[in-house]
Parts: C-alpha cells; structure tokens; sequence
C-alpha cells in the first residue's frame, strides 16, 4: 500500500470540509487573486504560474526545470509574500552538508548550572516554504537529507524527531543544459516531487514587458493574499472533491501503461521503458485532478482533469532505456503516445 502523499488527511467529512458551490467559488476567487498578484512579478509563463498553484493546492512539492534567467527563483520568492508563509531559500552546492539543511546538536553552556547540555539548533528547512535552489548541484549524500523531509513532514536527528510546521512545500530548481559539477537527481527523490514543472522563454512582447519593468526605479509591492491556515483549508478542500470509480481506474490504468513489466503495457513499452511510474503517480493524477476540477469551479473530478496533470505527473517518473535514446525518442514522446492510445 503506497504512503500518503502528504500528511493532509487522506479523507474529508462532510462536516469538516463541505463541498459547496459556494466554497468552491471561494476558491476559484483566491485564485484568480493569487495570479492578479503574482503577475505583477511574473511576467508570462502563465502554464508555469497555473502548475505551482496546482501543486499548493494539492500539499505537493514542485520540481521546477528551465535555463537560468526565467524567473524561476523569483516565483518562489513571491508565491512566499502573495501566501504569507515564512520562506527559506537553500543554495544547494557541492559543499553543502546534510546538517546545513535539517539541522544539528550542538553543546551549550547551562549557566545556572555550569553543566554543558545537548540542544537542537534548527537548520534551513524549517520553515514553510523552502526553496531549493539547483538540487542538482549538490552531491546524493546531501540530496538525500530531503528524502524525509519531504515525505514525513519531519527531520531525525540522533533519536529526536522534530515536526515540521504545515503547510509545508519544497520547490527545487534545476538548470536542463549545465551538467558540469551537478549530479543527477536520485529516481527516489525526483519520486517526491507531485509536478515536473518546464519553464520556457518568453515571447517577443513578454521579453519587452520584463526588461521594461526590471529596469527603472519602481518595484511592485506584493501583498498576501493567503493564510498558512486558509491555504490547509483549501488542500483539505481539494482531498474532499469526489471522484469517480471509473476514474480513479483510467489514472491506474495509464499509470500501469508505463512500467514494462505489465502485462498490460504495450509493446513498445516493453522495449523503450527501463522502469514506470510508482503508484505515487496515480495518487498525484487523482489529485491533481481534483484540483483542476476545483479551480475551474467544478465540484467533481474528470478525465479531462487527470489528463491535464498527466504530462507534469509522469514526466520525472518514466524513465527511458538505452534503446530509446538511441533512436532519439524521449519519455514525453511515450507518454504523448500513451495518452493518445489508453482508452477512458
């Protein structure tokens, strides 16, 4: 039985979270406000923007991909403000240490007793939202301090477990073309993240809206739009949306599709595909689903929903083999041709 995906509660009662038109509406409101916001940083990337939101909304963590200068830093930073969260960037480098991270014991001095005693100094990740600045540039050693971070919401250290404060999200950047001095992250971390995000270039006329607003004096004032307790609600919200028997089966179904081992998958599959996805991505499709479904002012997930997520869910978890690189096909071209081919 895979874990949860996050420590929302997997489950909503009517009485705690009420799926109404109008909390939906709610919703869809924030929403709209949180973009109104954003965008006055943000220039463009309007699938990029829609996809982090989606991943707030859900409990999730982002792993967001692109080549420098597009704005990706700046996103997180600002979704921190627009969120009211208490945010923490980590430049994750070669030299990071683990402990940098999560924290360490260090000895103190009582000084009413004389006696030297063992406390806890709490390191970058406690905080709400974090970003992770290029993970791969820091060895596995250190990417894998994030493994329970992300997973339990709570950091070891010795035989003391400290919780983490909720919400609580990580969004890692990493840059697609400089592989010199970087290491690739590890098929159990890249599993954490809910969404693979791509950033692209801007267009002509949104280039010239970002050089014309980062070169003068004037620098927009962002301001909250969203509580730490508003935004629980509203992933308790997303969890409570109800979805179909038949859907939660095609989410199963084209997520078995991309593990050769099934007797199910197709052919070229069998031939292209090293390993699939986990079952993590079929809870990630259902609630990415379900939150597609809410944004849009449904009270109900689809198929439309869960094929919407698909390319960000599977992306970082369909590995291709040899094979297929040497015939320059890709894992998104498999996943094109599997969304394509698996029937509803």
């Amino acid at each position: 039985m895979p874990e949860p995906v996050s420590p929302v509660p997997t489950t909503a009662s009517p009485a705690s979270s009420p799926i109404t038109v109008d909390a939906v509406q709610r919703l869809v409101e924030k929403r709209r406000l949180l973009r109104s916001e954003l965008g006055k940083v943000i220039i463009g990337q309007e699938e990029v923007i829609e996809n982090v939101l989606l991943t707030i909304f859900c409990g999730g963590h982002g792993l967001i991909e692109g080549v420098p200068g597009l704005a990706k830093t700046l996103l997180i930073r600002s979704l921190g403000r627009v969120l009211d969260l208490k945010f923490s960037r980590i430049q994750f480098t070669p030299d990071l240490m683990p402990s940098d991270i999560t924290g360490t014991d260090v000895l103190e001095e009582d000084h009413e007793t004389g006696r030297r005693r063992q406390v806890f100094m709490p390191g970058a990740i406690f905080a709400n939202l974090i970003l992770a600045d290029e993970i791969n540039r820091t060895p596995p050693k250190t990417q894998a301090a994030m493994l329970q971070v992300m997973q339990e919401r709570e950091v070891t250290i010795g035989t003391k477990t400290y919780p983490l404060a909720a919400p609580f999200h990580v969004f890692a950047t990493q840059n697609p073309i400089e592989q010199e001095g970087t290491y690739i992250l590890p098929e159990a971390q890249a599993d954490r993240f809910m969404f693979h995000i791509r950033t692209t270039y801007p267009t002509s006329q949104e280039e010239e809206r970002v050089v014309r607003s980062t070169t003068g004096n004037e620098l927009p004032e962002l301001k909250p739009v969203l509580t730490g307790d508003e935004l629980i609600g509203i992933q308790k919200l997303i969890r409570a949306i109800p979805v179909s028997d038949e859907v939660i089966r095609y989410a199963v179904r084209l997520v078995a599709s991309t593990r050769p081992e099934d007797p199910a998958a197709p052919p070229y599959v069998k031939e292209l595909i090293r390993w699939g996805a986990s079952p993590r991505a079929s809870q990630y499709l259902i609630l990415g689903a379900k939150a597609q479904a809410a944004v849009a002012g449904k009270v109900c997930a689809d198929y439309e929903g869960v094929r919407a997520v698909a390319r960000q869910v599977l992306r970082h978890r369909v590995l291709a083999n040899f094979s297929a690189r040497a015939q320059k096909i890709s894992a998104a071209d498999l996943i094109e041709r599997l969304l394509a081919e698996v029937a509803r």
